[in-house]
């Protein structure tokens, strides 16, 4: 558990995007007399759109800053002077890490690291009310068999350039923990979907390649696993792991809700010809079975058990609510959907499955 000042500064990196974007708008309504900084670099998958609710509250503040630059963020730790950090500035993407894996060992591995040196720095190692909150992913765990469950204690076993180097720097934030004492926290987390999403990962993608009516890309033979966590959830657990976690720990957050892709799609499918109006098995139609990407770990699950237990947190909504409520606010926020899907966005998209 950390105190905090009542008036204290916090540090989101990664706020304007799509965990971050829930997550600002959370300690900024919740949390009034705290001051948020969002901290982001405003890439593909940054959007201050996400925000526009909260932009003008009195103790929200947006700083366009490169966590891969050390210069600034010890400016920004010079200017704000922040009693805690919550990093989730990342890329994130699987087959974008395929494509160039460099720029995720830059950003998730030398980005995290030029944050944990600032702390260092700034903080004096006078640890006393502060905390490094580390959001990271299920996959640095690699690929589950058909049964079983990930753990906190799992060995780490990655299998993609994007889960190496989150895996990278969990290592790198447990190891500031135990050598220089920085008070940590990491949470490792399931497959979020919701609002917001940046439409290259697959629920977001496919509503929109429902809606214009393009293929439904579907790896290899779609029985791929994945356990699913609503992304206001996971915002609420991240705020309950920051005030209450304990410092060094790692808590996994899952949705206890397990889908095989090609099921997953086919609901999806179902859900939105209901709600446009189409005949059924309209949009299933467009389900198309591509090539399969090079180490495609087979199944996630974690076990979110610790999380429940030592902080009372457990999904609030079921997945068939969560996916009808994010169906709803993508056909409700079409303009926000079609800026995202335009320019560099495109071309990355026919990059990736043109040839497929």
């Amino acid at each position: 558990m950390i105190t905090l000042p009542e008036n204290a500064t916090i540090l989101i990196t990664g706020g304007a995007g799509f965990i971050g974007s829930h997550v600002v708008r959370l300690f900024v309504n919740k949390y009034p007399k705290y001051k948020i900084v969002n901290l982001d670099l405003l890439t593909y998958a940054g959007n201050l759109e996400n925000l526009t609710d909260v932009e003008n509250a009195d103790n929200y503040t947006f700083v366009k800053a490169d966590i891969c630059d050390a210069l600034q963020m010890n400016e920004v730790f010079a200017t704000y002077n922040p009693d805690a950090v919550i990093h989730l500035a990342a890329e994130s993407h699987v087959d974008r890490s395929i494509e160039d894996p460099l720029a995720f060992v830059n950003t998730n591995v030398l980005g995290t690291l030029h944050l944990l040196n600032a702390c260092r720095k700034f903080w004096r190692d006078n640890f006393d009310s502060k905390r490094f909150y580390h959001i990271s992913t299920d996959e640095v765990y690699g690929s589950l068999g058909e049964t079983g469950f990930f753990t906190e204690t799992t060995s780490y076993d990655p299998n993609s350039p994007y889960s190496a180097s989150k895996a990278a720097s969990d290592h790198f934030v447990r190891a500031y923990g135990e050598t220089y004492g920085l008070p940590i926290v990491i949470t490792n987390c399931s497959n979020n979907y919701g609002p917001n999403q940046f439409p290259e990962k697959l629920i977001p993608l496919f509503i929109n390649n429902i809606i214009e009516r393009k293929p439904l890309p579907v790896y290899g033979d779609g029985n791929y696993t994945r356990d699913w966590l609503y992304v206001v959830d996971h915002a609420v657990a991240i705020d309950e792991v920051f005030h209450r976690g304990a410092n060094g720990e790692t808590y996994n957050i899952g949705g206890w809700n397990e889908w095989k892709n090609i099921d997953l799609v086919r609901v999806l499918c179902k859900l939105m010809d209901e709600k446009l109006g189409r005949e059924s098995g309209d949009s299933e139609s467009l389900i198309t079975f591509v090539k399969d990407r090079p180490g495609h770990d087979k199944r996630y699950a974690i076990d979110a058990s610790k999380i429940q237990k030592e902080l009372g947190w457990k999904p609030s909504v079921t997945f068939e609510q969560g996916l009808a409520e994010t169906i709803d606010w993508y056909l409700n926020n079409e303009e926000w959907l079609s800026n995202v899907t335009s320019g560099n966005y495109r071309e990355y998209y026919n990059s990736m499955y043109s040839d497929r």
